[in-house]
């Protein structure tokens, strides 16, 4: 991450590191390029990128890269946000991330609509196309959720009981 905010900040970008105290203070990342906000944890970490960023792209990475992905596509499938997650996928680093996403998808664990909350492309370039070009598209169920008090406002009782008794002879007892 070094290298690309370098690189923005020199051509005249506003670069946010977005750091928690802890990772700051435990000298665990170099010098922050541009404006630096310590927040106290990850999670912090996670909405205050939300609310200072368009977009998010992904570079290749580790775990805490997959981690962050993953929740703020989880925050978009919910229609928290409406923002464009890419994939840069340099070299086809995420080829095998995406062609798991499409045999989720396939197999229906996640609809269409949350797998399409990914973007990837091969450059910059194609990624920045990509971006511009995105159009969000909520699934019909989290469509309906309303987020702007804090909490889920249309509350449903889940119906968690097991349902398998009658299929197996057995007698159900609640």
């Amino acid at each position: 991450m070094r290298c690309v905010s370098t690189a923005a900040h020199v051509e005249g970008s506003l670069v946010l590191g977005i750091i928690p105290t802890a990772l700051a203070e435990g000298n665990f990342v170099g010098k922050t390029i541009g404006e630096e906000l310590r927040v106290p944890t990850m999670q912090d970490r996670i909405s205050k990128m939300l609310d200072n960023s368009d977009a998010f792209i992904a570079l290749p990475g580790g775990i805490g890269t997959l981690e962050e992905i993953f929740q703020i596509a989880s925050w978009a499938q919910l229609n928290i946000h409406h923002k464009p997650i890419g994939l840069l996928n340099v070299d086809g680093f995420f080829n095998k991330l995406l062609s798991f996403l499409d045999q989720a998808e396939e197999e229906n664990f996640i609809p269409h609509s949350a797998r399409h909350i990914f973007i990837s492309a091969s450059t910059a370039e194609g990624m920045v196309d990509k971006l511009e070009d995105f159009v969000y598209k909520p699934d019909p169920v989290a469509a309906q959720l309303d987020w702007s008090k804090g909490n889920i406002s249309k509350k449903r009782k889940m119906d968690l009981s097991l349902h398998l008794f009658g299929k197996m002879g057995l007698t159900s007892q609640p």
